[in-house]
């Protein structure tokens, strides 16, 4: 079976895998692993271990059997009972701190959640350090956190310059191995700054995506975001993910072609999120741009795992 990569985090990693699982790919899921807000990132700070969100969601996306979609609802399940030590905590997530504690390490409770999920491919972090993101914007402001970024009490209206880890991390050694023996490796969308990047910055991953032969694939955003892309083109973001992966162009970059309804725009302007303009300039970021209808029929704007995957499995 044909090696595919993928890196990213958050609900675009999660489309993807759901996608390419249909196919016979030999997957391999590479999860960013510095959030710093919420559930995760609460047990990051008090128990020591990797935020484990973006984890849990690539071990829902890659899990198989009948027992699927209960494991999911309860994987997914958030206790939201107000004054409970337990609100805000997601079920998936504590999950995982618990077999980080029974076998000790974050990778043996990795391992086991993905014997009991049945999982088709396998999830890896990107690195095992503990490194958190600094953000310097265009007017030399430093955002500490990947909370922070990821919902900005600043002006969401200043870009970000320039991203880095502190302490820096290095790539954990399967994930570098995965990325240089694979046959494609996938950028997945996501938030740039907060989901995709990050995987980016770590000590070693320049180097293995130069030495893979695979084909190097980026999915375009279809909105921007208030905080990190405000007022993007898709080449102003994949242009940011070229100047930090270090490669010069992506063999293929995809992006979606279906316009977006008033109404639908309407609720993601309250958000200050627009579409994303496909610009000239993108066909200079990868040697063959692919334009699609890759949206769901929803008011949500959601690509469509089956329309994605089947574009990755005819590549």
């Amino acid at each position: 079976m044909k090696k595919v990569v993928t890196i990213g985090g958050g609900t675009g990693s999660y489309m993807v895998l759901r996608g390419l699982k249909k196919f016979s790919f030999d997957i391999t899921a590479v999860v960013t692993i510095f959030d710093s807000g919420g559930s995760a990132g609460t047990l990051r700070d008090e128990f020591g271990i990797l935020p484990p969100g973006d984890l849990r969601r690539c071990l829902i996306a890659l899990s198989e059997g009948k027992r699927r979609a209960v494991l999911r609802d309860l994987f997914n399940f958030r206790f939201d009972k107000k004054g409970s030590s337990l609100h805000g905590h997601n079920f998936g997530n504590l999950f995982l701190l618990a077999l980080s504690e029974i076998y000790g390490s974050d990778m043996e409770a990795i391992k086991k959640a993905s014997l009991l999920l049945n999982l088709k491919g396998k999830v890896l972090p990107v690195s095992l350090d503990n490194s958190h993101l600094h953000a310097t914007l265009e007017d030399g402001t430093e955002i500490v956190g990947e909370t922070n970024i990821d919902v900005p009490k600043h002006n969401g209206d200043l870009h970000i310059k320039e991203l880095t880890l502190k302490p820096s991390a290095r790539i954990f050694k399967e994930t570098d191995e995965a990325i240089r023996e694979a046959d494609l490796v996938v950028i997945c969308p996501g938030d740039i700054y907060s989901s995709l990047v990050p995987n980016l910055l770590v000590g070693g991953m320049k180097e293995a995506l130069r030495a893979s032969k695979g084909k190097k694939i980026a999915v375009c955003n279809s909105m921007t975001k208030w905080g990190e892309t405000h007022d993007y083109a898709a080449s102003d973001m994949i242009n940011e993910l070229l100047k930090y992966s270090g490669l010069k162009k992506f063999d293929y970059v995809l992006c979606n072609t279906r316009k977006i309804s008033a109404d639908v725009q309407a609720k993601y302007a309250k958000e200050k999120k627009y579409p994303v303009r496909i610009d000239a300039k993108l066909s200079k970021c990868a040697k063959k741009v692919i334009k699609a209808d890759l949206l769901t029929d929803s008011d949500v704007v959601r690509y469509d795992p089956g329309t994605v995957a089947k574009i990755l499995y005819e590549l």
